[in-house]
């Protein structure tokens, strides 16, 4: 094999890689592509996530005004049963004062 028969038969071997290299590359792209159906589906799903995520953001902007309203009426609730076991308090200590007071006048 002299000179010029060596690079043509690598010229040859080089074109053929070349070839075979675009034609798989040719198959992938085909076989990856998208079509206008799979993007028309995920612009619905997309589209149904964003609503989902909106969906959330109102919930849970919901929850945290119905937990601040509620722990709003719990320390209500809890100063108002304060103010009652004061005022029961009181109440207990007057009576056993007007016992004690019945008590030294019947004495």
């Amino acid at each position: 094999m002299n000179r010029t028969e060596f690079i043509i038969a690598t010229a040859i071997i080089l074109f053929v890689a070349f070839a075979l290299g675009w034609f798989a590359s040719w198959l992938v792209n085909r076989f990856t592509r998208v079509t206008k159906a799979e993007i028309g589906e995920l612009d619905k799903m997309a589209q149904a996530l964003h609503e989902a995520e909106e969906t959330r953001d109102q919930a849970i902007t919901y929850l945290q005004q119905r937990e601040a309203e509620i722990t709003n009426q719990l320390s209500q609730t809890e100063a108002e049963l304060r103010a009652a076991m004061d005022g029961l308090r009181e109440a207990r200590q007057e009576a056993e004062e007007l016992r004690s007071y019945i008590e030294r006048q019947q004495a």
